[in-house]
């Protein structure tokens, strides 16, 4: 990196003054967004066969989790895992670690690992480890390495998506006709229900930009009536309340975030993936596109009347649909006034804003932009 910003300069020096800011400007945007990568990165350090006598038994302690890609138990302990690392980024005397043992197995067979997850201490200048033994929450693992390492840190807490319900609220948020509603019943001491809440978490974060749907979950051990009310046995029990069915419906499918996923998009016509961005489907209305198919094809005067037509069939949309027809709309006019490039040409200038970092409701906006222009292409 040394050697590259040398050179740039002793070029740089043979050219104008213009030239030397603009390669100065340019190297400067280079470092920031290495930067930027480096500070955004996962807070847990990956550890390999080639670093891992580099950053372990030096001059800080490690807690280092030996892991397998496949381990159902490692991908249960994952984001406390990385609630943990998160927690301790700013230690600079612990170090919170990671190694795969697929890929790394002479550092995983050097120390003693036979079973994953395998969580174990290397003290400050050791690499003699303390095997963990304790339970597998961010908290738990926090108290260790606070009496390992001499620290005092604590969990940070992470702001929920999860609506919580209570006995003052469940009828005003559940019964409300204008939104799609899955609630868990759930108990503070239910194992399952432990196992469940990163991923509801996770489906939550997803679906938070949705008006319309709201993911929350109930302490049905404290609000046992509300419990009963519903028929809830056991824990967890999910229950899908759509606009149209206020009594509730059992969910029964899977519990990984693509199951949720996907139950939510088919029920409440949205089109997300499990990260929260919305998929190449989002904003597209059928009938609009069968028109627009022949208003691309039509020829100056009949596109008048293909026109008219996509008007008319956007008056007779409702709800989120109303808002995409007007979209079509406007994608109509700019095709009609710039020409048959248009739609092309917009689509890629949409496609490198999104390259960049733009916020999730920014993204939002051009995605539907871009999947609409995509008929007119």
């Amino acid at each position: 990196m040394h050697r590259k910003l040398d050179n740039g300069i002793l070029v740089a020096q043979l050219h104008s003054r213009k030239k030397i800011w603009s390669r100065g400007l340019a190297l400067g945007v280079l470092v920031f967004a290495l930067v930027f990568v480096s500070v955004s990165a996962d807070d847990v350090v990956v550890l390999t066969e080639d670093n891992f006598e580099k950053e372990v038994g030096q001059d800080r302690g490690a807690l280092v989790e030996f892991y397998a890609p496949w381990c159902g138990h490692c991908k249960k302990l994952a984001p406390e895992y990385e609630k943990l690392g998160s927690s301790f980024k700013k230690v600079k005397s612990v170090l919170i670690g990671k190694v795969d043992c697929d890929e790394h197995k002479s550092v995983c067979s050097k120390y003693g690992v036979s079973g994953y997850p395998t969580i174990q201490w290397f003290p400050k200048g050791s690499l003699e480890p303390k095997k963990y033994e304790g339970p597998r929450t961010a908290e738990s693992l926090a108290e260790f390495v606070n009496t390992e390492g001499g620290t005092n840190v604590k969990i940070a807490a992470t702001p929920s998506n999860v609506v919580v319900l209570t006995a003052e609220n469940f009828n005003d948020i559940v019964l409300d006709e204008t939104k799609d509603v899955l609630v868990e019943f759930y108990a503070p001491w239910c194992g399952h229900c432990k196992n469940l809440a990163p991923t509801y978490e996770k489906v939550a974060t997803a679906f938070k930009l949705e008006e319309d749907v709201v993911i929350a979950n109930l302490d049905a051990d404290k609000h046992r009536d509300l419990a009963e009310k519903y028929d809830v046995s056991g824990f967890p029990t999910l229950k899908f309340f759509p606009k149209t069915n206020k009594a509730g419906q059992d969910y029964e499918g899977g519990r990984d975030l693509d199951d949720f996923v996907t139950f939510i998009n088919e029920k409440c016509g949205t089109s997300r993936d499990g990260k929260g961005q919305l998929t190449s489907k989002a904003g597209i209305v059928e009938s609009l596109d069968a028109l627009v198919k022949e208003f691309v094809a039509a020829g100056d005067e009949d596109k008048k009347a293909v026109f008219s037509r996509i008007e008319e069939e956007v008056d007779k949309l409702q709800g989120s649909a109303s808002r995409y027809g007007k979209m079509y709309v406007k994608a109509a006019k700019k095709f009609t006034e710039k020409g048959s490039d248009y739609a092309k040409n917009e689509i890629q200038r949409l496609e490198r804003i999104l390259e960049k970092a733009v916020s999730p409701s920014k993204a939002d906006e051009l995605t539907l932009k871009k999947n609409i222009l995509s008929a007119f292409a």
